[in-house]
């Protein structure tokens, strides 16, 4: 292993190059743009394919880390200063995720749809960036319910619909609550 080579995170569908290398850890930055670190036995490295498209569609990335929620103590409503901060914005639509959908079964469509959901969602977690909408689009509801049933999972976070405004019906916007540190 080296720097600068493509690797692909093992149970994991993360790819990207390797940053930064020490016998203990890895450091990748991956097609979305992010810096992650794993040991060297959780990466492999593989071959380059075409890079994937971005997932953000809009992200100020200075004003959205904001610990604004961690001076509160309680689950209190946004406050005029905390609703004007812009959320970070995923568009989950396939075609923005891929440059084509080839081969691909809806099955693996969607896993690739909420596995973006969620790294995403961690991303903005450990960033504290108190919110983030998903853009899911109207379709059948298949990938909106899969949605709420993966957001349901996390208990420091609670979601509904975007601004209708904006987004229409086909986004959900979620709020991070974010522990004191």
């Amino acid at each position: 292993m080296n720097i600068g080579d493509y690797i692909e995170v093992l149970d994991d569908i993360i790819k990207g190059h390797i940053v930064r290398l020490t016998p203990q850890q890895v450091t990748v930055l991956t097609t979305e743009g992010f810096e992650l670190t794993y040991r060297p036995e959780e990466i492999i490295v593989i071959e380059e394919e075409a890079p994937l498209k971005g997932a953000f569609t809009n992200i100020d990335g200075e004003s959205l880390r904001k610990d604004v929620v961690s001076k509160r103590k309680n689950k209190s409503p946004l406050t005029k200063k905390e609703r004007n901060i812009p959320p970070m914005e995923v568009d989950l639509h396939i075609e923005q995720l891929v440059n084509s959908t080839r081969n691909m079964t809806n099955y693996d469509m969607l896993t690739l749809q909420l596995e973006t959901a969620r790294r995403q969602l961690e991303f903005a977690i450990a960033q504290r960036i108190q919110r983030v909408v998903f853009i899911h689009g109207v379709g059948e509801g298949v990938l909106r319910t899969e949605l709420e049933f993966l957001l349901g999972r996390y208990s420091n976070v609670t979601f509904y619909d975007a601004e209708y405004a904006k987004y229409g019906v086909g986004a959900t916007e979620v709020y991070i609550y974010q522990n004191a540190k």
